[in-house]
């Protein structure tokens, strides 16, 4: 078609084989958008596109992604407002009469493979931010590994306990994001099945967890975080290894090694680590200086 559509806070471009989505970066924007800033949509990528009224005078081009075929929209799982689809075009009533020519060009160029589900992905992961804070820790993606940092003000005697983590991604067979909008927000790293071996029931346990809150593990750093992470598991692959590494490489600021081992004490104050556990796990952290 080669047009462009412009709405507000992104303008969609109609290419031969895919629509280029541009996300405006204002003030105004959804943070989320503002991440994104672009992503090629294939065709053969939708399901349907939908018309419908808007709020405050306005109407909304929404083009539905095929189920598997955007990491972004698998990750989210049904968990995104409304007003942070990427897929959601919002134009003004008096263009109601443009996009619904849009509408119906787009829904002609639909083959019939798109009433299923895609076998890979199709649309490219978000080229976000590879790294963010959580409530007790911070959660980091480079080099096909994801790491967990604990803080020591936030992470639980267990994940203490555990130490901080490192996973390469052919350890997992999937991610689980739970949005930080709800009450217990969490993203959790799903490591492929060990006989034997059961997981913690609750995020704030589990060493392949970081759990949000207030402030923390906002929707457009986690999210890209999440469908990065899950895109490279789908496309990797490779025979399961042990699956939680102690992240011990390079120096770190005494600081903070003083302000892990004064918790640490804490934790052994109060029976929650043992005599043996506080010897070793003081030893591993003054060995980091």
């Amino acid at each position: 078609m080669g047009d462009v559509l412009a709405g507000i806070h992104a303008t969609w471009e109609f290419t031969p084989d895919a629509v280029l989505i541009r996300f405006e970066r204002g003030i105004r924007a959804p943070r989320l958008y503002q991440t994104l800033r672009e992503r090629r949509v294939p065709y053969e990528a939708l399901t349907s596109v939908n018309l419908a009224p808007g709020r405050r005078g306005t109407v909304v081009l929404h083009a539905v992604p095929r189920a598997g075929a955007d990491p972004l929209m698998e990750a989210a799982a049904g968990q995104l407002k409304e007003g942070s689809d990427p897929y959601r075009l919002v134009l003004p009533a008096d263009r109601e009469t443009l996009a619904e020519y849009y509408a119906d060009e787009l829904r002609a160029l639909l083959g019939p493979e798109t009433g299923e589900p895609a076998d890979s992905f199709l649309v490219e992961p978000p080229g976000g931010p590879l790294h963010f804070k959580a409530y007790d820790g911070k959660a980091s993606f480079e080099d096909g590994r994801v790491s967990f940092r604990w803080f020591w003000t936030g992470a639980s005697s267990a994940k203490w306990k555990a130490g901080d983590q490192s996973f390469a991604v052919r350890e997992l067979s999937g991610v689980e994001w739970r949005s930080p909008d709800v009450f217990d927000g969490y993203l959790r790293l799903l490591p492929r099945a060990r006989d034997g071996e059961p997981r913690p029931a609750q995020p704030d346990q589990d060493p392949a967890s970081v759990v949000f809150g207030l402030g923390y593990g906002p929707v457009h750093e986690s999210l890209p975080f999440a469908a990065a992470v899950l895109a490279a598991v789908r496309n990797g692959g490779g025979a399961p290894v042990p699956v939680a590494v102690p992240v011990g490489a390079g120096r770190r600021d005494p600081a903070d090694i003083a302000d892990r081992i004064r918790h640490l004490g804490e934790l052994h104050q109060a029976g929650l680590v043992t005599d043996e556990e506080f010897t070793a796990k003081k030893a591993e952290l003054l060995a980091e200086l």
